[in-house]
């Protein structure tokens, strides 16, 4: 079968399993691995073409890093820089630790124990970027801080990939791990070179190209690409090639175009990535090891949220901060799989424990989705528990969740994009005092640095209200776009509506509307008034066509049938 019929399959079947899928309200992830397993050589072998879909799989990777980068400020660096490495570090060192001891515990041999903690160390940066992506957490503060230490992981895992090579070449009478850290050190250096020219030289080559659309894309992919393939070919990750991409183009205008133009591309993609993962875990070599996968699984769903948990909150965090970002460590990663092959070929393992490895990722990654995907329901069971992780002054963010001390308010205004810019606008001419609430920490040292006071919420926090300064508020604007959040189909507009109403407050509470559902779901949650953004604009410019309110004193426009039909002439 040639490979174009092989991916026509596949893009069949993972039609008809998405669609199973969502009508089951199971997530899509999992229905695509589940379409890899199935195609796959434990499966029914349609997968032959193995390198074409490596292929896809490779570009979709690179595309969803880049795309991160994109959006990764580098005053990130410097704010999450230490609770990045604190976390991602001693998550690691957890891990491997305990992880060695309980492999040992279950009588396995110990340079098994050693590989197998080590493989079930390293969490999906690329699961769970597409998770919150796609829950639009990315830019919420567990999610800055998650993808800080999934970058810090990604960097172990590069030093464990050169540990492997050297032992392989030492094998081969090569160099060793002398020579294959030498390597790493030389090869970073075009490397950051290559870094430097382009962000400094970036904008102005793209202002030469942006008067095409297509080529900007072209540029675009064509970069991510080859940082990709440069960061392979001089011992780093494809990941971390085209993450560095993505942030070399982040400080130019154009970022915002090339973002919205590659997300449908990057979702198409990564279908494949998916599929292919699903077609590399091969339970034929699963055997007897149900019952250590299960303790294993455990370990790693339970016991690495629980030690991120602990580090955050010994840091300063919130318990819901701790535990939303603890959660996406909760699974192994694809380069678990490929770690254990390397010991395998060097035959340091035996199958059996690549068997191992290859259902523990199975369990946690279909487990750890759901988990993230209802993280929100799951908090809210067990935060009573959750106490103990938690100081009692968070003051870590008390920097970005406290106003002005003694303030009074007119308007709270949640949502600081440029609707929410617009309105905040038209409250000050009226010399109102608004307090913006927003989600991204950095939009709220922006709207500060610019005079004007904000807090962080989150949506879907229940506790935010409680927090919030509602004495003599008249109004709540809730001025977020309408967005459903993973298979639960929940809107966070509702639900805050709900919490302001069970909160006590007495004011009118208005939120944005994009259609006829929208405005009826939030009349029914008790929202006052109900904005329509594009219909007011419409109204708007039809009353300025028209002459109602013109400020030129010229006569209104007026058409007659016969004028309209004679201009359509």
């Amino acid at each position: 079968m040639s490979a174009f019929y092989e991916v026509a399959a596949l893009l069949i079947l993972a039609s008809i399993a998405g669609a199973l899928g969502l009508k089951l309200k199971q997530p899509v992830i999992v229905s695509f691995i589940l379409v890899g397993m199935l195609a796959g050589p434990a499966g029914f072998d349609i997968v032959r073409s193995t390198e074409h879909l490596e292929l896809l799989s490779g570009l979709g990777v690179t595309l969803l890093l880049f795309l991160v980068g994109l959006k990764l400020d580098l005053n990130l660096v410097r704010t999450l820089g230490t609770v990045a490495l604190n976390t991602g570090l001693g998550q690691i060192v957890f891990t491997s630790v305990i992880g060695f001891l309980i492999c040992l515990a279950l009588g396995m041999p110990p340079l098994a124990s050693v590989y197998v903690a080590v493989a079930i160390t390293f969490s999906s940066t690329i699961i769970i970027v597409k998770l919150l992506s796609d829950k639009r957490e990315l830019d919420a503060l567990h999610g800055r801080i998650a993808l800080g230490f999934l970058i810090v992981q990604d960097l172990a895992v590069v030093i464990a990939m050169a540990v492997m090579s050297a032992i392989t070449a030492g094998a081969a009478g090569g160099d060793g791990l002398g020579g294959a850290l030498m390597g790493l050190a030389a090869g970073a250096v075009p490397f950051l070179l290559l870094w430097l020219f382009v962000s400094k030289v970036a904008t102005r080559v793209l202002d030469g190209i942006a008067k095409a659309p297509e080529l900007l894309i072209v540029f675009a992919l064509g970069l991510a690409a080859a940082f990709a393939a440069l960061g392979d070919y001089l011992g780093f990750s494809k990941e971390l090639g085209g993450l560095v991409a993505g942030v070399a183009l982040a400080s130019t205008p154009f970022r915002e175009s090339i973002a919205s133009r590659l997300a449908s591309l990057r979702d198409f993609l990564l279908v494949f990535f998916f599929i292919s993962l699903g077609a590399h875990l091969d339970l034929r070599l699963v055997g007897d090891a149900v019952g250590e996968a299960l303790i294993l699984s455990a370990f790693v769903l339970i016991g690495n949220p629980l030690i991120v948990m602990v580090i955050m909150g010994a840091m300063g965090y919130r318990k819901r901060t701790g535990f939303l970002a603890g959660l996406t460590v909760a699974q192994i990663s694809e380069f678990s799989l490929i770690f254990v092959a390397m010991g395998v070929a060097l035959g340091h393992v035996s199958a059996e424990a690549a068997g191992l490895v290859t259902l523990v990722g199975i369990i946690t990654i279909a487990v750890s989705t759901y988990m993230i995907l209802y993280s929100q329901p799951l908090y809210a069971f067990i935060e009573k528990y959750l106490g103990i992780f938690e100081r009692k002054i968070p003051h870590r963010e008390g920097e970005i969740t406290e106003g002005p001390a003694g303030e009074k308010y007119d308007v709270l205004l949640f949502g600081l994009g440029r609707y929410g810019r617009a309105l905040h606008a038209k409250f000050s001419e009226y010399g109102l005092r608004v307090l913006g609430v927003d989600f991204d920490p950095d939009v709220i040292r922006q709207w500060r640095r610019a005079g004007g006071d904000a807090i962080y919420g989150d949506l879907q926090d229940p506790d935010m209200c409680e927090t919030l300064p509602m004495e003599g508020v008249r109004l709540a604007i809730i001025a977020v776009p309408p967005h459903e959040i993973g298979v639960t189909h929940d809107d966070p507009r509702g639900s805050l509506v709900v919490a302001l109403r069970n909160g006590n407050f007495t004011g009118q509470i208005a939120a944005i509307a994009r259609s006829e559902t929208d405005l009826a779901l939030l009349r029914t949650k008790g929202a006052d008034i109900v904005l329509s953004p594009f219909a007011d604009a419409a109204e708007r410019a039809m009353e300025r066509i028209f002459g109602i309110g013109l400020e030129t004193g010229r006569p209104p426009v007026t058409l007659t049938s016969a004028e309209s039909e004679g201009r359509a002439g």
